[in-house]
């Protein structure tokens, strides 16, 4: 809070706007202002050139005499109305005349304090003195609320940041139990965020994909090792039980307000549904199968093909390519299939997690080259107990912001400014 009994150096730098065209008024104001110290006292005679100046002259509060010739006091406030930089811009009234109608026009045409000549010294540096505590109360408190705007959201950036990083280690701490090297959940989303962004989706939607899809295996960690390693294959009660990770996997996502996770929960949901119908677990098909689901279906399946798993051999990418061409418009949907036709050149590179747009369709880049996870990171517990923190500090900023909002809204607290003479 500023202390309005001291002069200091905001005082120091206050500019003083008086405008009137009388010189002996302009006279008297200077004469009372001067020995206050403030920084500039800036004489108009003329509201119009004041109007013009007004930028150039950054007044931080204008004596304003209301009964000028052609162009008066009332036309300058009118004028001023709605521009911008002057909303908190404190307006002291000046007039000879003291009836009640003139004050309140004053007033309602947006001054701040009416006074009526002959004016007191004593009045007009207290008017002065708490109008400028008052004006640079506001800007302090305005500094300080975008000051608070900026940390708000770096801690936000911060939360975001680390809850995503805790659901991309969820989504590969169930890859590794068939896939030791953790990659297929990455290689899958860079993939289909690819696949989204040439069937022409925007790019907050490709986005979303890329986020989402790492997670469409989560359910797997309900799977039992003895079905989920097995070399070789299941038995129809086995592949029952694998089926399961599906809805596993939804229910984990479930109930979340994230488009993030409701998007994931589609995916897991939905993405070993066929597009001929014969797919599990609902039997959807064609349309009825979400395109997200459609699309991760294509990235997961030719993923598979191409790497090793416990029960099979690596394919080669040109009879992947092959195979997943001869599934279109029955296992999968043949617009997908077309996709990944036209990317083939890019797989590699993309599973390398470099960035290839070789038609270059929108200018949502994705931005596919992901951090390698640490080695020698933090813990599981550390990461959620950053989380956590990182949460209460940002929801105390949040709060902070809306009291100091509400503070800004309703005006500066009662004692701080003048009261007009009645």
């Amino acid at each position: 809070m500023l202390d309005a009994s001291a002069p200091g150096e905001r005082w120091s730098r206050a500019r003083i706007l008086i405008l009137d065209d009388e010189p002996a008024n302009r006279e008297f104001l200077c004469h009372v202002l001067q020995p206050e110290g403030y920084g500039l006292l800036l004489e108009v005679a003329d509201a119009r050139d004041a109007l013009e100046r007004l930028d150039e002259l950054s007044p931080d509060l204008i004596l304003l005499d209301l009964m000028m010739p052609e162009f008066d006091g009332f036309d300058f406030m009118d004028a001023l109305r709605g521009r911008d930089g002057v909303k908190n811009l404190p307006i002291v009234a000046l007039t000879a005349d003291p009836t009640a109608g003139i004050r309140r026009r004053a007033l309602a045409s947006g001054a701040s304090d009416f006074m009526v000549r002959p004016l007191s010294h004593a009045d007009v540096r207290l008017r002065v003195r708490n109008l400028l505590a008052t004006r640079f109360l506001h800007e302090e408190l305005q500094g300080y609320a975008a000051l608070l705007e900026e940390r708000v959201g770096e801690r936000t950036r911060q939360l975001e940041q680390a809850r995503l990083e805790i659901l991309d280690r969820l989504a590969r701490a169930a890859e590794y139990r068939d896939d030791d090297t953790g990659q297929h959940t990455v290689r899958v989303g860079r993939v289909a965020a690819r696949l989204a962004q040439v069937l022409g989706l925007g790019g907050e939607e490709v986005e979303l994909i890329r986020r989402a899809a790492p997670l469409h295996d989560i359910g797997k960690i309900g799977v039992p090792d003895a079905v989920l390693l097995k070399e070789g294959r299941l038995t129809p009660e086995e592949r029952s039980v694998m089926q399961t990770h599906t809805t596993i996997g939804a229910r984990i996502l479930s109930g979340s307000q994230s488009p993030l996770l409701q998007l994931a929960e589609r995916i897991a949901i939905t993405h070993h549904e066929r597009w001929d119908g014969a797919g599990y677990p609902a039997g959807l098909s064609r349309d009825d199968i979400p395109l997200p689901g459609r699309i991760v279906a294509v990235a997961d399946v030719f993923d598979s093909l191409t790497h090793e798993r416990p029960y099979k051999a690596a394919w080669t990418a040109r009879d992947a390519f092959a195979e997943m061409e001869s599934q279109a418009d029955g296992q999968f949907d043949g617009r997908v299939v077309e996709a990944l036709l036209r990317i083939a050149p890019e797989v590699r590179v993309l599973e390398s997690g470099m960035v290839v747009d070789v038609h270059a369709a929108t200018a949502a880049q994705i931005a596919v080259a992901e951090p390698a996870l640490e080695e020698a990171g933090e813990s599981e517990a550390a990461l959620l107990e950053r989380v956590r923190v990182l949460t209460a500090r940002h929801d105390e900023l949040t709060r902070e912001l809306e009291r100091l909002r509400t503070r800004l809204a309703q005006g500066v607290p009662a004692g701080v400014g003048g009261e007009a003479d009645t």
